[in-house]
């Protein structure tokens, strides 16, 4: 069996990132390189899914989860991502509300951490959202019991068929009704971490850790401190 460890060393080349170097506050930061991110997929071939994100959760034993859904919300209160509350994610917070989310760029030698509390997306929020997605991410949604097994991909495909016969696509944001399943969370941040690789493994890091009630906007809500790579 071959050793793929390490197959291929990369030495990394960011701008890195420091706490004189930090964009006003956790919120500007962050925005400035998600939407570098995107900027830089649109003409990147292989760069896809910039706002993806990975969620870790912890199951009733302790023992850690972790899935890459689309961070489907960003403002000053966090990021958030849709499911449904059949999911396993959905069991997993609704016993244990702490979860940490995180970006990582790799063609960019860049991450950012979050860790915090899940907080449900209010239904008008999520509703606006759900107007959004293409049909077709609409009836999937509504066909799919997430996380629950299903004996073929033929099954899967024969309750997508039905509920497209259920609300056929007559070209308007109101055509299939939002399930009564479908939810959302929005990670709001303790403790946020921008890295960015750097030369010899003497990566940045850079910790913005919560101090007060403020969004991730109020820059007197946060202390700013390095960590060692």
């Amino acid at each position: 069996m071959s050793d793929l460890s390490n197959a291929r060393r990369t030495d990394y080349t960011s701008d890195g990132i420091d706490a004189a170097t930090l964009i006003g506050t956790p919120w500007a930061q962050i925005s400035h390189w998600v939407s570098e991110a995107i900027a830089v997929a649109e003409t990147t071939p292989g760069m896809a899914e910039p706002t993806a994100v990975s969620v870790a959760t912890v199951d009733a034993d302790g023992a850690p989860n972790v899935r890459v859904v689309l961070a489907r919300f960003l403002d000053d209160r966090g990021p958030g991502f849709v499911s449904s509350l059949h999911s396993i994610k959905a069991a997993e917070i609704a016993a244990n509300a702490r979860i940490a989310m995180g970006y990582a760029w790799p063609g960019l030698f860049r991450a950012i951490r979050f860790r915090g509390q899940a907080e449900r997306i209010g239904a008008d929020e999520l509703e606006t959202y759900w107007r959004t997605r293409p049909y077709g991410s609409q009836i999937a949604a509504s066909a799919s019991l997430q996380s629950h097994p299903i004996s073929s991909r033929a099954e899967l495909e024969e309750q997508f068929a039905s509920w497209a016969a259920r609300y056929p696509d007559d070209g308007t944001e109101t055509a299939v009704p939002m399930p009564e399943d479908f939810c959302g969370w929005r990670l709001v941040p303790d403790e946020v971490e921008f890295w960015a690789g750097r030369p010899s493994r003497l990566h940045d890091r850079i910790v913005c850790t919560r101090v007060g009630s403020g969004t991730l906007d109020d820059a007197a809500s946060w202390a700013i401190t390095r960590r060692q790579p």
